[in-house]
């Protein structure tokens, strides 16, 4: 898969992304990675390189949930506010008065399934100017800080009417929690990391893993790229699950694969045929992933995977409805982290990819250029 490598190489050459690591896998193994470009100031990104991976946490956090529906601890079905009384505070935002919320009852209980399928009526703040202004206003903390306050945002449609996407993911891991017993980061070391020999994949960086962990950059106006501080928060109040680990390229490339053998790995099942049945196909019916536009700069950049292809959602995965010329089949999984980290699961080529930076904001158009060529290069040449 030369072609492949020589596209990373180009997309750091021309100043597209700082750096990329990039692996391409089946269900039988890896079958290329590669990377381009330094992770950080004199040291070359490779595969033990630690990312911040942001909400390709959210598939994880997925998983852990169907492994309880598999167990039968969990049902889909199940408002929300049964297993966590607090959310029965949670209520639906239909505008203001001035700079009062003007706050109502959902018409309708919010359930695991509209969590997983974010269906719920969540939206983050940095593409909703409305929930923007809530946090403004009410100085709800953002949900980076992992703070117990920062999961009231307000509601923006009943559940179960709209997708959008936002803080659902998070509360499911604070269910997680309720109905196991475990802290949502030990289960997942007990039950998805270990079994998976995921051994980089953790939710804090201890001192010896700092020397793998890779810089964030964001671009400068003129194209080129300045270091700067950004990362989920250490030792928060809870791990939000929407976004709070991190992994190298070969750990989350043995998650992926898992979705390629019917939820088992070299001997370890994890989920039975149903539930990945359920993390595979539409769950959201005639409802669409719509495209996002930030509220805060840059303003009006705009994130859509695959412009002009139809996408829903299953229970943990964006979802493709139609064939991307040259690139991913029908029925390909996928989504990315904030700091445009990106991943698809091809089912029917039997095929996983990462495609792996550290640059802000997502969506950043001359990285997804960079992605697509990769997968082009990936497909025509794999």
């Amino acid at each position: 898969m030369l072609k492949c490598q020589e596209t990373l190489n180009s997309i750091v050459a021309n100043g597209d992304a700082p750096f990329v690591v990039a692996m391409v896998a089946d269900a039988h193994g890896v079958r290329w990675s590669g990377a381009a470009g330094d992770a950080a100031p004199d040291r070359s990104a490779s595969e033990d390189t630690i990312f911040r991976i942001f909400s390709m946490t959210k598939a994880i956090a997925s998983t852990a949930a169907m492994m309880l529906v598999d167990r039968g601890k969990l049902s889909l079905d199940t408002p929300v506010e049964d297993i966590l009384p607090d959310f029965g505070k949670i209520k639906v935002l239909e505008g203001f008065d001035g700079d009062c919320p003007r706050l109502r009852e959902p018409r309708i209980r919010c359930t695991i399934r509209n969590l997983l399928t974010h269906t719920s009526g969540f939206v983050y703040p940095v593409v909703n100017a409305d929930v923007l202004k809530f946090i403004g206003v009410t100085q709800t903390p953002d949900i980076l800080s992992g703070r117990m306050a920062s999961l009231f945002y307000p509601l923006i449609f009943d559940p179960g009417s709209n997708w959008a996407y936002g803080i659902s993911i998070d509360w499911l891991g604070r269910a997680i929690e309720a109905i196991d017993g475990r802290r949502i980061d030990q289960f997942c070391e007990e039950e998805i990391f270990a079994p998976l020999l995921m051994k980089n994949t953790i939710f804090e960086v201890s001192s010896d893993r700092q020397i793998a962990l890779a810089s964030v950059y964001a671009r400068l106006e003129g194209g080129s790229f300045t270091e700067i501080s950004f990362s989920p928060t250490a030792s928060p109040e809870f791990y939000p699950m929407g976004g709070a680990l991190y992994s190298t390229a070969p750990d989350y490339m043995r998650f992926l694969r898992l979705f390629l053998n019917d939820g088992a790995l070299d001997g370890e099942r994890l989920l039975t045929s149903s539930s990945v049945a359920l993390m595979r196909e539409n769950q959201i019916g005639p409802m669409s992933v719509s495209p996002m536009t930030l509220v805060i700069p840059p303003v009006g950049l705009t994130f859509e995977l695959l412009p002009g292809i139809r996408k829903t959602h299953t229970m943990g995965f964006m979802r493709t409805e139609g064939d991307a010329h040259g690139m991913r089949n029908r029925g390909s999984l996928g989504w990315c982290g904030l700091l445009n980290t990106h991943f698809w699961i091809d089912p029917k080529a039997n095929l996983a990819a990462l495609f792996m930076t550290q640059l802000a904001p997502l969506g950043d158009p001359r990285v997804m250029s960079g992605f697509d060529e990769f997968e082009r290069a990936v497909y025509t040449h794999g």
